[in-house]
């Protein structure tokens, strides 16, 4: 059993992982390429998200596990062997229930505490790339802004930038001098300074202009070097700016001692998002179950897209209940543990109608209904009617 669970568990994971990555992939190098910083940070951008996308991983991968597990024993008729020698469905729910336990243990780790982190850090480098704090470029053909007081273009460049012509420079100083540049050549030249480069200037002029000068001052040069001070960012804001990055022991204490109502409701109402995530884990081994086993003499997939579409829902559900509880509108305690009142109560009634009902079949009067609904609605279609006249007819 914990074979049969493990293979499709994992699976999901690192298929859902990927096709996350591949959804956001493609922005976060746009993102990347149009603030102009390295192509390294999009590496840790993404390593940032991973907590987050582990945390909606993981449960579809339980729920999945367990139902293909129970599917392909039921397929194979050893479900039914099982049952014959007088093993009930709540002992062999036993290797499922732990993992669920260690895996509900390890969301509740990712959720409450790497992810509000991991966020963190990654809004850092949304922030540094937007600042240009990373390193950003200076775009070929383009017009660069280094602060508010010096602005740099450069026409061509070669040899991986260290090779730059068609050079334009235009700064102002702290005198309120102002220079403009233009030279065939340039490289830039690291200082001990950290906050200054020097610009390597070759077959220029150079044009300095101050408000008490008559006409401003022309110079015609070789080689000139131009100091350019880096610009001072502001720092990033400390941790806690979003209650996405608080830890549950963080939404446990801003909730009672917040500043605001809106603080306190909004911060509950993330901690309660969070522990019905969690605590929906213990149900899913009742729901693989009971969607795991088909109707006999039927090789209907249903019971897996029906699994899928109730936990993104439920989660769907979870979402609104929050952001309803965040604006102070329904208390989170209630918003929240409602909707799982009410997933709970569905699951175990799947559950006994198939281990303590005889003959129960849960996914079957489900399949039933939705087979009813379908024919409903196709009937309802013109072509359909005349079709079905036509067969009376004859």
């Amino acid at each position: 059993m914990a074979r049969l669970i493990a293979v499709p568990l994992f699976s999901t994971l690192i298929i859902s992982a990927m096709l996350l990555i591949l959804d956001r992939i493609r922005r976060l190098f746009d993102f990347v390429a149009t603030e102009g910083g390295p192509v390294s940070v999009v590496w840790r951008m993404l390593a940032n998200l991973l907590p987050e996308y582990l945390g909606l991983g993981i449960p579809i991968g339980l729920m999945l596990g367990v139902l293909l597990a129970f599917r392909r024993l039921a397929a194979n008729s050893e479900l039914d062997v099982l049952r014959g020698v007088g093993m009930s469905y709540n002992r062999l729910l036993r290797v499922p229930m732990m993992y669920a336990i260690v895996l509900a243990a390890l969301n509740l780790a990712i959720v409450g505490y790497v992810q509000p982190i991991a966020r963190y850090y990654y809004e850092g480098l949304r922030f540094e790339l937007r600042t240009g704090a990373l390193g950003a470029s200076i775009k070929v053909g383009e017009f660069t802004h280094l602060g508010d007081k010096m602005t740099i273009r450069i026409e061509q460049s070669r040899d991986k930038g260290r090779d730059l012509s068609g050079i334009f420079v235009q700064a102002k100083t702290a005198k309120g001098d102002s220079i403009g540049v233009t030279a065939e050549h340039g490289e830039f030249l690291a200082t001990d300074d950290p906050n200054t480069i020097i610009f390597r200037l070759t077959n220029g002029t150079l044009i300095h202009d101050r408000p008490e000068f008559k006409t401003p001052r022309v110079l015609t040069f070789s080689n000139h070097d131009l100091p350019i001070p880096l610009p001072k960012y502001e720092n990033f804001r400390t941790r806690g700016g979003r209650n996405l990055e608080y830890t549950l022991p963080e939404l446990a204490k801003t909730g009672q001692t917040g500043a605001t109502e809106k603080e306190r409701d909004s911060s509950r109402a993330e901690f309660h998002f969070r522990l019905a995530e969690v605590a929906t884990m213990f149900l899913l081994p009742m729901l693989g179950l009971a969607l795991g086993v088909p109707p006999k003499r039927s090789n209907s997939g249903f019971g897996v897209f029906f699994g899928i579409v109730m936990l993104v829902t439920y989660h769907k559900v979870n979402e609104y209940a929050a952001a309803i509880g965040e604006l102070g509108r329904i208390d989170p305690l209630i918003a929240l543990w409602v909707p799982f009142g009410v997933f709970a109560g569905l699951v175990l009634w799947m559950y006994y109608t198939i281990a303590y009902v005889p003959g129960g079949q849960p996914i079957g009067a489900i399949e039933r209904a939705f087979s009813k609904a379908a024919s409903a609605v196709t009937n309802r279609l013109p072509g359909r009617r005349r079709k079905r006249a036509a067969e009376q007819g004859a």
